[in-house]
């Protein structure tokens, strides 16, 4: 089986590819090679400008709170596991507090920063971060993987807040999907939604069938589309198979 994972909202569409950065990011930075820890330095970079939004702390300040206030109304209650309940409740209460302590705009410690910047200013261009073009960085990559990954992690250190954050409303979010069996005739499957917007969408079907699910929700309707994904095609095609697919509706 292979799964694709759609988020309807852009809040989600935010979780997703801070989950996906600072999953590169810490593999990299696991690494030892100057290569992988120059990888790791691009992903910072990428991580700068993707949450760099002014409206990010707060969204997920918001978030936070709100999943807080749901989780405490299950307090008390037989079927919910009390121990944890409250492990994720102090999740929740430690993660918002590391946010509150973020001040200024995202990643300002590594904009004052004017050998990174420099870094990042040369990265943009093709091969531009050769020893000629930047020797201190050449120097830099010279040293213990140990002694470098020690710089990487002090540099990601005041940004952990938003990773955790990300990691627990995702996990809140996943843990609500409800999963159903449906098959999508000549690769076309249509739902009402009946006004009901979930946050993501999960779609898990055999990877040999060598198709593609794209799709398309609002509150009034789903739509499945699974294409040929055969490399080369020039305008890939609906499938004309009957594809058996598990559909994952996750709303908080």
């Amino acid at each position: 089986m292979i799964s694709f994972e759609f988020p309807v909202t852009e809040r989600t569409r935010s979780l997703l590819r801070l989950e996906q950065l600072y999953a590169r990011l810490d593999f990299f930075i696991a690494r030892d090679h100057p290569f992988e820890h120059h990888a790791a330095l691009l992903v910072l970079f990428e991580l700068m400008e993707t949450a760099s939004r002014a409206d990010l702390k707060a969204d997920l300040l918001q978030e936070l709170e709100r999943q807080k206030q749901v989780l405490e109304g299950w307090r008390n209650n037989p079927e919910v596991a009390e121990d944890t309940l409250e492990g994720v409740l102090e999740d929740i209460e430690r993660t918002t507090l590391g946010l509150l302590d973020l001040t200024g705009k995202f990643g300002q410690h590594l904009r004052e920063n004017e050998w990174l910047m420099a870094i990042k200013q040369r990265a943009g261009i093709p091969g531009g971060t050769c020893q000629f073009d930047l020797p201190s960085y050449y120097l830099w990559q010279q040293k213990p993987a140990e002694a470098r990954r020690c710089d990487l992690t002090r540099w990601v250190a005041p940004l952990r807040p938003t990773a955790e954050a990300s990691r627990i409303l995702l996990k809140l979010l996943r843990d609500s999907g409800k999963t159903h069996s449906y098959v999508a005739r000549h690769g076309s499957f249509q739902q009402m939604s009946g006004g009901k917007l979930v946050q993501l969408i999960r779609v898990g079907y055999d990877e040999t069938l060598g198709v593609l699910p794209e799709l398309s929700a609002n509150k009034y309707a789903l739509n499945i589309r699974f294409i040929s994904a055969v490399t080369g095609e020039t305008r890939p095609r609906q499938t004309e198979l009957d594809v058996e697919f598990a559909l994952t509706s996750c709303k908080f």
